[in-house]
């Protein structure tokens, strides 16, 4: 964890941004109290993986076949 004054923050910040970037933790003081961190921000949404699901969903060969008339009756409210 690194500790800077809001000057030292202001004259590095890209180089501060790139020691967030690859997992430090570093806070700004101010009059030598600390008043924020700077932390990386953690992707809570996992990274897509294609085909993950090839071979586990089967799609009815009749999938986009007209619906019988009676259920397109009840869908148009006749």
């Amino acid at each position: 964890m690194t500790i800077v004054n809001i000057h030292q923050a202001k004259t590095h910040f890209s180089r501060l941004v790139g020691a967030v970037m690859h997992g430090e933790e570093v806070i700004i003081a101010k009059a030598g109290k600390p008043a924020a961190k700077l932390v990386p921000i953690v992707s809570s949404k996992p990274k897509r993986k294609p085909g993950a699901l090839k071979e586990k969903i089967r799609i009815s060969k009749d999938f986009d076949a007209s619906l019988p008339d009676d259920l397109l009756d009840q869908f148009e409210g006749k």
